[in-house]
Parts: structure tokens; C-alpha cells; sequence
């Protein structure tokens, strides 16, 4: 009979596993009753749930802890800085562009709130990183507008020159969004520094509950419209009632991401070892991105003549879950419009998969991918293992 493995979860980059002290903190949350807007003993002490994990998250983030609101997730907290409509020291400001790089999120290619015809796209080159160049001769002569770009890229863990593109944003008078969903627990997040307006944040990207998120503004004098209205919750700037279990829990991976952000040696490792892997049985295998600043977490990569999508079968066939360079939402493998944008060709970028790795991920786990890999190649295009880089 043959030997069965556990299974081999490399895919963090699309939603990691739940931290041990996740659960126990949302559990605990659980067990309470109380509405976090209620002026009694119970629903102070929700109250005082909500409060500490806003301040676990500002830490993470290097800013206030006023300056965090919380929001259902990811898309949410784009679709809220992505607005024309801000309030500036108070007064009402509407901003005129947005202008966003060709390899954002879809939740941010969608434009947020912001007109079809005043949407601008930044190109990058072929490494995925923002053309600086191209960006200052897009903004150098236009009313106030925002500019939105990732800190790292969800397929292939690019990351962008934030605090240059900061510094663009600020010299010719327009505000900046950062989507940070990626970057949390894999590199430092710091507000100031990038000079970002606003960042946006999915705890369910390093180890928290699916299901929320937020939004981080380096000044509350400086906010995005809200895009929930009703109640006066989240300081009036999210309304509806706190998911207390779920910021409970966002707050706990806040506090272990914190950590991990400032010590990624282990996961460089594990990426440095499955590189090497990977051209140890096919010399010609592309990295996407090699070359320029990546997350420690994440390869992606691509073998002429293996297709991602039959490539995925093989490995859930074996228990190893990973994914596509641009499998989403549908849950179907469709060109990636990061490689594109990275002008990579659509035969190539049909074969790109990507593994991304976490706070859960082991040696034995990139042994043992290491080990199927040669025989799905052997399967599905033996010649790859004989052709020169």
C-alpha cells in the first residue's frame, strides 16, 4: 500500500491557515455577549476586545491606533481609500485621477469608486516594479488625484519602491494609497515612511479570520468618504456592528506578524532552497521577478510546455495545494495580467504557478515538494528535464 502524506498546504499568499493563538483569542471573544456600542459592564469590555486589537494593529503598521478602522476584508478597505471624495483638515476634498499600476489586485484594477474615465494606469517593467519615470510624467501636471500601488505583488511577491513613490506623491501634491494585504508579517509595514495617506489591510493573509480587514490612514485629519454609512461605529468612519470575535482574532496574528516581519531569514531559506530545487530539475525554469526586491515568501515560476492548470491537478492529486499565477476568485487558471503587464508572453505566463509560504511552512514541506515536482515534469513534459537554461 503507498505511503500517505500529510497534506502540504503552499498557497498563503491566497489565505494562510488560522494561528493556534488566532482561534483561542476569537474563541474567548465567543464566549462573551455584549454589543461593543452598549455603555454596560458587557458591552465595555467588547468594547476593550476591539480597542486592543486596533492597537496591536497601528503597531503593526507604525501608526496611531485612532488611525485604524475596521472593515470586512481586503476588498472592502480598497474600495473605501479608493474614493475621489476625502475630508482634509476638516474640509471636503475631491480628488481628480486615480492613478494605479498595471499589477494590482483586482479589488483595486477595479477603480474602487472612481470613474471608468478618470482611471490611469502606471506601467512596470519587466520585473514587475513601477516605472518611477513613467509614474512622474503621468502626475507632474494634474490636479490632485491618488495614486495606488501595492507594497508587494499577491503572484509573483514583487515589491515597490514605496517610499520613492511617496516622496512623488507628496512633491507634486497628491495622496497615496498602499495596499499592504500582502505585506503584513512578511516585511516591515511603515506608514511614514512610505509616506502613504492610506494602507489597507486582510488578516486572513498571515494567519488571521478571514472576513476582516482595515484601513490605516497616517492622519485622521486626513480620511477617505466612508463607504459603509448607518451607525456612528468605527469613529463614523465604518458603520455597522464590530465583528468583536473576528478583530479579536485580527489583533492576535497582528501582535505574531509584528514578529515574523522583522526575522524572515527562515523563509529566505526555504525560497533560496525550492529555487534551487526547481532548476536542479529544469534548468530553464523562469522566476518571475528574479532580480528585483521580493518577499521572502513567494516563487513564482513557470515551465515551458507545463500548463498550470493541469500542473494543479497533478499536485492536489498529491495533496500539495498551491496555485496559479492568477487563480481568484472564478477558481480558474486565465493569463495573468501581472505577467502581462510584466510583458511576458501568453504561452509562458499559461504555465506559471506560484508557491507562497508561511508561518506554518517547514523544511519536510519543501522537501517533499522538491520530491513530487521531478515526477509531475517527468509527466508531463520529460524533455524539460534535458533542455539547457
Amino acid at each position: 500500500m503507498p505511503r500517505q502524506f500529510d497534506p502540504i498546504y503552499l498557497d498563503h499568499n491566497a489565505g494562510a491557515p488560522l494561528r493556534p493563538v488566532v482561534r483561542e483569542a476569537m474563541i474567548a471573544a465567543l464566549q462573551e455577549a455584549g454589543n461593543a456600542s452598549s455603555v454596560h459592564t458587557h458591552g465595555r469590555k467588547a468594547r476593550g476586545k476591539i480597542e486592543e486589537a486596533r492597537d496591536a494593529v497601528a503597531r503593526l503598521c507604525g501608526s496611531k491606533t485612532r488611525a485604524v478602522t475596521f472593515v470586512s476584508g481586503g476588498t472592502e478597505a480598497n474600495m473605501t481609500a479608493l474614493t475621489p471624495a476625502w475630508q482634509d483638515q476638516g474640509a471636503p476634498v475631491y480628488l481628480d485621477k486615480l492613478f494605479r499600476s498595471a499589477i494590482e489586485h483586482p479589488s483595486v484594477v477595479t477603480g474602487g469608486r472612481f470613474p471608468v474615465v478618470d482611471q490611469v494606469v502606471v506601467p512596470v517593467d519587466e520585473k514587475g516594479v513601477v516605472r518611477l519615470e513613467a509614474l512622474e510624467e503621468l502626475i507632474k501636471d494634474v490636479d490632485p488625484s491618488l495614486i495606488s500601488v501595492m507594497a508587494a505583488n499577491n503572484e509573483t511577491g514583487v515589491v515597490q519602491p514605496l517610499s520613492d513613490i511617496g516622496a512623488l506623491a507628496q512633491q507634486y501634491g497628491h495622496f497615496f494609497h498602499v495596499d499592504a494585504v500582502q505585506a503584513a508579517g512578511r516585511m516591515p509595514i511603515d506608514v511614514e515612511a512610505w509616506q502613504a495617506d492610506v494602507i489597507t489591510l486582510s488578516a486572513h493573509k498571515f494567519g488571521g479570520p478571514q472576513g476582516i480587514g482595515a484601513v490605516v490612514v497616517r492622519s485622521t485629519a486626513r480620511v477617505p468618504a466612508p463607504l459603509m454609512v448607518g451607525g456612528g461605529q468605527e469613529n463614523w468612519r465604518r458603520g455597522g456592528t464590530e465583528n468583536v470575535a473576528a478583530i479579536s482574532g485580527f489583533g492576535a496574528a497582528a501582535i505574531s506578524a509584528l514578529e515574523e516581519a522583522a526575522e524572515t531569514r527562515h523563509l529566505l531559506h526555504l525560497r533560496t532552497r525550492l529555487e534551487e530545487g526547481l532548476r536542479a530539475v529544469c534548468p530553464q525554469t523562469i522566476i518571475f521577478g528574479e532580480g528585483a526586491d521580493r518577499l521572502a515568501n513567494t516563487v513564482c515560476f513557470a515551465v515551458h510546455g507545463i500548463s498550470a492548470e493541469t500542473a494543479l491537478i497533478a499536485f492536489d492529486l498529491e495533496r500539495v495545494s498551491l496555485s496559479s499565477g492568477s487563480a481568484c476568485s472564478s477558481g480558474k487558471v486565465s493569463v495573468s495580467h501581472v505577467l502581462t503587464a510584466m510583458n511576458v508572453d501568453e504561452e509562458t505566463a499559461r504555465c506559471a504557478l506560484r508557491i507562497s509560504m508561511g508561518w506554518d511552512t517547514s523544511e519536510a514541506d519543501v522537501a517533499r515538494f522538491l520530491e513530487i515536482w521531478p515526477k509531475i515534469v517527468d509527466r508531463l513534459n520529460p524533455e524539460a528535464r534535458h533542455q539547457a537554461a
